[in-house]
């Protein structure tokens, strides 16, 4: 049946849901526990048990098949890493063909890392700078501390040279004030610095020899000394100290080194990574500087591949530190 004039689409219809009274206004908390979960319904969190269990298996699914796929990515990224030598050395690695110097003890200031700066007759801040020699030398004396107890270490020489797979210890014989132990000339205003190249694995050395021209910046005791030996003894490297400035050079005084004129063996040389290997020290001796001034030092490395550059913020062969001695 149809109604003159009008079309079926301009008819509406409104039903009136007799069995459903007028929706029920809940509380704060009654909401939240019917979101958690509702009874009726048997949903937890809006889901459920056979969705959240659909939901579940394709999680746990996708993460497996994640973890699989990182466990393989970092298997083959070990393979190509060799754990006894970096992949790239010498002139095909960043650090280069070329060592750097480091020196101890250091500062804890991050401003003037570099200035050791104590007053010789308060036992207190003497004390701290020997307590902080001796842990650095610890390692030195301390076998327990290796990670092979000591057992790939030898005693060597210039005649006697390292086995295979063994390296070279490292003892302070004669190392007068400077030795462990003592107050390393602290408390007598005598300080004794603790000088080492860095370590660049496979580098070895190219020494200088007595029948050639030695470079004019060489010091004139080094040159002397030089050409004074012979044989194996000049498979070495040579370090030596100065002050920076001529105003620093007036006021440091004599200078001694332990080893005898601050030589670094060449038995120690090419560090490959063998465990138990410790780079070798020459301890610089200030018996003679002068009190209550800073005073600049710079010491260098002297070998053939040994590049030297001075300044401060490029600096290569050489390191720079300062101390001052308060009396």
């Amino acid at each position: 049946m149809s109604i003159p004039g009008k079309r079926v689409e301009d008819c509406h219809y409104e039903f009136e849901d007799s069995t459903r009274g007028p929706p029920k206004i809940l509380g704060k908390w009654e909401a939240l526990r019917l979101a958690v979960y509702d009874g009726s319904t048997g949903k937890f969190l809006g889901r459920t048990r056979s969705s959240w269990g659909v939901v579940g298996l394709f999680y746990l699914v996708f993460f497996s098949v994640l973890a699989v796929f990182c466990a393989i990515c970092f298997e083959g990224l070990m393979l190509t890493i060799n754990l006894q030598r970096p992949k790239w050395i010498l002139e095909e690695s960043i650090i280069g063909t070329s060592p750097g110097l480091g020196f101890r003890p250091i500062s804890d200031n991050t401003n003037e890392k570099s200035l050791i700066w104590y007053n010789a007759t308060n036992q207190t801040e003497v004390a701290i700078w020997t307590q902080r020699i001796d842990q650095f030398l610890n390692v030195y004396q301390n076998t327990s501390l290796f990670p092979d107890q000591g057992q790939h270490r030898q005693d060597c020489s210039d005649t006697e040279l390292p086995e295979p797979g063994k390296v070279c210890a490292f003892n302070f014989t004669d190392w007068d004030v400077c030795a462990p132990g003592g107050s390393y000339g602290y408390n007598d205003s005598t300080p004794c610095f603790f000088i080492k190249l860095n370590r660049i694995y496979g580098w070895t050395p190219d020494y200088y020899t007595n029948d050639e021209t030695l470079p004019e910046d060489m010091p004139r005791s080094l040159k002397d000394h030089i050409k004074s030996i012979n044989g194996s003894s000049l498979n070495s490297v040579w370090i030596t100290c100065s002050g920076q400035n001529p105003a620093d050079r007036e006021v440091i005084g004599d200078i001694e080194y332990f080893p005898k004129n601050g030589r670094l063996p060449g038995y120690y040389y090419p560090y490959t990574n063998i465990p138990g290997y410790l780079s070798p020290l020459v301890a610089v001796h200030f018996p003679k500087a002068a009190k209550n001034i800073i005073i600049n030092v710079e010491c260098r490395a002297w070998a053939k591949n040994i590049r030297y550059n001075g300044v401060s913020l490029t600096r290569e062969g050489s390191v720079h530190f300062a101390f001052m001695i308060d009396y």
